[in-house]
């Protein structure tokens, strides 16, 4: 039987051990990643990889949208957010655009901090 990496280990209990919050944050720090995965692409003219990263990204911000719970008010309001963050990526993969890719990996930025500050409050409660 083949060892496996502890890193690779590591990483498999993390996701398996986390509350459904630490999940989506971990999505979130997914995208972000992906995001700037594909603006190095870019920089470094690897269309290719940045056309993955991009797709990563967008596979990420589709979950979210797919996962939102509709019986809440605020889950229209981060749908709105989703597709236009969607509607940049796309944008962004067909002109390979570093500045807006840019402008996603802020509103990427900015939704991960809130979950951040909604988590922390939470376990304050």
């Amino acid at each position: 039987m083949p060892t496996q990496n502890p890193y690779e280990q590591y990483q498999k209990n993390k996701i398996l051990t986390a509350t459904p919050a630490e999940v989506t944050l971990m999505l979130y720090e997914g995208a972000i990643k992906f995001c700037n995965m594909a603006i190095m692409a870019i920089e470094q003219n690897d269309m290719e990889k940045a056309h993955t990263n991009i797709r990563k990204t967008q596979r990420i911000i589709e979950e979210f949208r797919n996962t939102l719970d509709r019986k809440y008010p605020v889950a229209e309001d981060f749908d709105k957010i989703y597709v236009y963050v969607l509607r940049r990526l796309f944008e962004a993969n067909i002109k390979k655009d570093k500045e807006t890719l840019e402008e996603v990996n802020m509103h990427l930025r900015s939704l991960r901090d809130t979950w951040k500050e909604v988590m922390r409050k939470c376990n304050k409660a």
